[in-house]
């Protein structure tokens, strides 16, 4: 599986508008090469970067298995259009935060799952909680990595 975004390319750098120096905002994303028994997908997006660990940006899961991209700016809400559900990331909110590094240039890493069943969690879940439940399920995966720093 392949996931890209129309904003920035493969270890490139983050533009701002997708930032917290920005207008935070989700950038567009889209995926393609799932296996046809693909039943849902799920979205992280996390900083291994971060001074106290892994950072958790966004947490979407239950995306339809027909959906292969996402507009940028999707809705902070628990339960997108789509049926797709956002779970909590480590802002303590639901939906995307943007990259917003204390100091240096960060990696950003956006992961698509494809999975071969609905996940059953509430919206809301954490990433710790949604990577257990696609514990066995995981058919293909995607990941882009994009850059950010505060001090260019």
């Amino acid at each position: 599986m392949v996931i890209y975004s129309s904003a920035f390319k493969e270890n490139e750098m983050i533009p701002p508008k997708y930032t917290c120096d920005g207008e935070n905002i989700s950038p567009p994303l889209s995926w393609s090469g799932a296996s046809q028994n693909t039943k849902s997908f799920a979205l992280v997006v996390d900083d291994p970067d971060a001074p106290m660990g892994i950072w958790v940006h966004w947490v979407v899961y239950n995306i339809p298995a027909s959906v292969t991209s996402f507009d940028e700016n999707i809705p902070p809400i628990e339960n997108l259009e789509n049926g797709a559900l956002q779970g909590m990331n480590d802002f303590h909110k639901k939906g995307y935060g943007g990259p917003c590094p204390p100091s240096g240039i960060h990696r950003y890493f956006f992961k698509i799952y494809a999975l071969d069943k609905i996940i059953s969690l509430s919206s809301g879940a954490t990433k710790t909680q949604l990577e257990k439940a696609m514990d066995g399920h995981i058919i293909a995966k995607g990941e882009l990595i994009g850059k950010y720093s505060r001090s260019r």
